[in-house]
């Protein structure tokens, strides 16, 4: 272990794990049991929506990495970038391979391909091929935007698209789906690196609007899998998941991008227009455990304008759904509503629908899962930015200095603004060894976080009788899970004598990343039919301390030098901690808590390629942005009487 290694498991008093030989998966209804304790638990950072050359969107982009290459490349090693990719895609001028490294090994991935006609595009890369030689093939293979178009409608109208048949044989003749299950399964490396088989269901109703789901098995087969061609409703892929675990393969759906479904998400009715019942609270809680937070496309937690006094609600917007210039639908669109609206229907149908834990990934469209700031440059696309950084004109139109905002689709709907695109997030997990069965648990009950990309860690427990200074005790990891609930969790039967629930929370900065400014507390609570939230300061790093007027702390500082693109820890903290009793709780009423951690101040994506490329930094975005952790909440219920 290093240095660093050594250090963080000394803080979070974990210890190194041996290599470990592949074992059955977990059952359906099983619960996973390891050998070693809850306290042994140790965060893992990973990727849970990923595409490669096998996606229809990804090949017209111009993706040739495969599902091989995008795990080889997500654990560390050295990939070779076609050349015909990266001149397309980054604008470099070569005819030889480009070498592609991540910055630091994730410790799982899950390469989640659109499932519609999976592989069928790609069979324009194969000589000879049928669908090479077809109208529909000859048309995408001429590329654009008009190919992108052309295959995306053809999955949005599916069995009415005329070009259904061609890509049905083509997808068939790929066999995409036994190509990404050998991918999963050779690339697998029980107690180093664990893939999982997956893809994405892409509902896409209206042509524009995300109703996208990511569906993660643990196993190392499974079904063939169900397509938003089959059909568009979450109700009807919830019945194939059932029908899955039937089979004894375990399995779950993430939805994503809810700021991109224009309201549908988090609505309060079902596919049919009728309000949420308890039936379907039940199945989505049960099929749909957690929901991404974060990624390229955007920040989902909330807005300022559904959380006006959040002041830092504007966070990494995309706010444009893909009918180009047109405003999403706030409500029903983020996830701290959802939240708020779940205890709301929990109080009418007796079930909460969105009790839901939190994930970060990328939704990177190449192949190559990045998520640092620098290896990002705009769009669809991860980058080594030691070979394949964007120049010219590329870089220009990544800057949004070439009109690219304002160009007319092919739909006749405007470009989306390359500068609303973020880098990539990440999930972390706390399992007791980096294996499918280890993971899968964690996510199944939602011991989760997400960040914008760093590798901040925190751990969140709530109970009743935490003392104020557990924190001091050498095993109060094994107290907390003992005597509490860990994140993902409901909290304990409140005992008699208890006057309000305590949080113990707990974040560490980046090993090479940036120190960190506050912990906060989120937390959001029914008031009637309708719900409210707060945020709460629970650990300010420099002493600070919040302003009694305003209930706001002043700001840690900015140490970003917009000449270099360079900052300084010498503001922040490298661990905040804190015991935090809920000040207004109130026993006869729901709520729900999360953490929320913030770095420092950092240079973003588009200040760093502009530093790079010798471009003016944009100034309609912001130059620097504070990377965050979101914790999966805590939920309190007050007994039936």
């Amino acid at each position: 272990m290093s240095l660093r290694s050594l250090l963080m498991a000394a803080a979070f008093g974990l210890s190194a794990q041996p290599a470990l030989a592949q074992e059955p998966s977990t059952p359906p209804g099983s619960v996973y049991k390891p050998a070693v304790a809850p306290a042994a638990r140790r965060p893992f950072f990973g990727e849970l929506h990923l595409h490669t050359t096998l996606s229809f969107d990804a090949w017209t982009f111009g993706t040739k990495i495969t599902p091989d290459q995008a795990y080889r490349f997500a654990r560390g090693e050295t990939i070779m970038a076609p050349a015909v990719q990266v001149r397309k895609e980054q604008g470099i001028v070569t005819t030889d391979a480009v070498p592609a490294r991540r910055a630091w090994p994730l410790d799982f991935t899950a390469v989640t391909d659109h499932a519609e006609y999976l592989g069928a595009v790609a069979q324009l890369d194969v000589p000879g091929s049928p669908f090479s030689k077809s109208p529909l093939g000859i048309q995408l293979h001429a590329g654009g935007m008009g190919a992108f178009f052309t295959a995306a409608a053809a999955v949005v109208e599916g069995q009415n698209n005329a070009a259904t048949p061609d890509l049905r044989a083509a997808a068939a003749a790929a066999d995409g789906w036994n190509v990404e299950m050998k991918a999963a399964n050779a690339n697998y490396q029980p107690g180093k690196f664990t893939t999982f088989l997956a893809y994405e269901w892409t509902s896409s109703p209206n042509n524009g609007i995300h109703m996208h789901r990511n569906v993660i098995f643990n196993g190392d087969h499974a079904p063939a899998p169900f397509t938003a061609v089959d059909s568009n409703k979450p109700e009807d892929l919830w019945k194939y998941l059932e029908s899955v675990r039937r089979q004894g393969i375990d399995v779950l759906a993430i939805p994503h991008n809810s700021n991109l479904s224009d309201g549908r998400d988090f609505d309060w009715n079902m596919s049919d227009g009728r309000p949420i019942d308890a039936g379907y609270a039940l199945e989505r809680a049960l099929n749909e455990p957690l929901v991404e937070i974060s990624q390229t496309k955007g920040t989902s937690e909330t807005t300022p304008e559904l959380s006006p006094n959040d002041e830092f609600a504007n966070f990494e917007r995309f706010d444009h759904i893909y009918k180009g210039e047109t405003k999403a639908t706030q409500h029903g669109g983020y996830v701290r509503e959802a939240f708020g609206r779940g205890l709301v229907i929990q109080s009418q149908v007796g079930v909460n629908p969105f009790k839901l834990g939190v994930v970060g990934a990328s939704d990177i469209h190449n192949g190559l899962s990045t998520s640092d700031e620098k290896a990002y440059a705009s769009g669809f696309g991860g980058i080594d930015p030691k070979t394949m950084l964007p120049t010219g004109e590329a870089a220009r139109a990544a800057l949004d200095m070439t009109g690219t905002s304002k160009t007319v689709r092919p739909n006749g709907a405007r470009e989306n603004d390359p500068l609303q695109y973020g880098s990539a997030a990440i999930t972390g997990v706390w399992a007791e060894e980096n294996t499918r069965n280890s993971i899968f648990a964690a996510l199944k009950r939602k011991e989760t976080f997400a960040t914008s990309g760093t590798r901040i860690r925190v751990r969140l427990f709530g109970g009743w009788d935490f003392g104020p200074r557990t924190l001091q005790r050498a095993d109060w990891v094994a107290g907390a899970y003992a005597k509490g609930t860990p994140m993902g969790g409901d909290l304990p039967a409140k005992p008699g004598a208890a006057t309000a629930p305590v949080f113990l929370v707990q974040a560490m900065k980046d090993p090479d990343g940036a120190n960190l400014d506050r912990i906060q507390v989120i937390k959001v609570w029914l008031d009637g039919k309708d719900y409210k939230e707060r945020a709460f300061d629970v650990a300010l790093s420099g002493g600070r301390k919040d302003d009694p007027r305003t209930g706001r702390a002043p700001g840690v500082g900015n140490t970003v030098n917009l000449t270099t693109g360079t900052y300084a820890n010498t503001i922040g903290a490298t661990q905040l901690s804190a015991v935090w009793r809920d000040p207004s709780f109130d026993p006869n009423t729901t709520a729900v808590y999360y953490a929320r951690v913030l770095e420092i101040p950092t240079p973003r994506w588009s200040t760093l390629l502009a530093l790079k490329t010798h471009l003016p930094i944009p100034a309609r975005v912001s130059a620097t942005i504070q990377e965050r952790a979101w914790t999966s909440p805590i939920w309190f219920t007050p007994p039936k009487s």
